[in-house]
């Protein structure tokens, strides 16, 4: 009999682990291979839909619109950005979200994103340098953290500390309550862009070819958009705005399998984005002593090299 047996009977042990299991690591495991493939997919929409290789959701701003409208949603609102205790008139409880919570935080991150979204398609019709286009994304970006850092200036100090938490990035933020919530909106933009899959390689040869084969370029737009800002804006509420992976990921897929078809690239970048968000996320709980390093300290590890060789190949 060892000494923990004397303090800790062995059913008081096991239910432990189990509530440790089913609590923290399986939610955040799940979390993890959904908002990995979510970004992923993201990316790669973007860089079919605007022909652009450095196109991603955090580039154009889009994660930052959502993240500034679930910041005005949950300081303004909640007073603390802490999903499992905000309240607006009571749709939510401090047990955990109910459907009206989640739809408040989901609907306001979307019509952020979308608005970004929307922002920057209008200024692709207008300027047809993609670089030009890309520093205007990131100067949107900008914009959005600027409007973040004001409502952190005037919020609570608990809400600016939890802010600052959950703008870092960490897929820890969902409970096994909430995880349904969650993985119903992803899947659900996962499975439209799997549709897409004949259209995107339609784009690539350009947009006069792809309405040549009987695609309303406009429609298929707005789409893209709305799969775009739905899958970003489900991750970046309840995980926090996440870096690079929406980035990076397309291009390693490219690297690996040498295609640009979409029927081989899709399935596969949705499948090395969970395990690269997977990665990121155990490496991020490894350090001792119960720390968790931010999601976004990590993923710079892997993407930044990822695109300046991209870079530099393009040359």
């Amino acid at each position: 009999m060892t000494p923990a047996d004397s303090y800790y009977p062995n059913e008081t042990i096991e239910s432990m682990s189990h509530y440790i299991v089913m609590e923290s690591r399986l939610p955040n495991a799940i979390t993890a291979l959904l908002a990995g493939a979510a970004l992923a997919t993201s990316g790669l929409l973007l860089q079919t839909a605007f022909r652009n290789p450095l196109a991603g959701p955090d580039v154009f701003g889009i994660s930052s619109g959502a993240a500034l409208a679930v910041a005005v949603v949950m300081l303004a609102f909640g007073g603390n950005i802490s999903i499992a205790g905000f309240s607006i008139g009571g749709f939510l409880s401090l047990d955990g979200l109910t459907i009206g919570g989640f739809l408040a935080i989901l609907i306001s991150a979307f019509a952020g994103a979308m608005l970004v979204m929307g922002i920057i398609t209008l200024f692709s019709a207008m300027v047809r340098n993609q670089v030009v286009l890309l520093i205007i994304g990131i100067m949107v970006g900008y914009l959005a953290s600027s409007g973040i850092s004001l409502l952190n200036f005037f919020s609570s100090a608990e809400g600016m500390k939890s802010y600052m938490i959950w703008g870092m990035g960490n897929m820890g933020n969902v409970s096994m309550a909430e995880v349904p919530y969650f993985a119903t909106v992803t899947l659900i933009g996962l499975l439209l862009s799997l549709l897409l899959v004949k259209p995107l390689n339609a784009l690539l040869l350009g947009e006069q070819y792809a309405e040549n084969l009987g695609f309303n370029i406009r429609r298929l737009r707005i789409l893209l958009l709305v799969v775009t800002g739905l899958l970003t804006a489900v991750v970046t509420a309840f995980c926090g705005p996440i870096a690079f992976i929406g980035l990076a990921t397309p291009h390693i897929v490219r690297l690996l399998i040498r295609t640009d078809n979409h029927r081989q690239l899709l399935p596969l970048t949705m499948l090395m984005g969970s395990v690269i968000a997977l990665l990121c996320n155990a490496l991020c709980v490894l350090p001792a002593g119960g720390g968790i390093i931010p999601l976004n300290a990590v993923t710079p590890l892997f993407g930044a090299p990822v695109i300046i060789y991209v870079l530099v190949k393009r040359r």
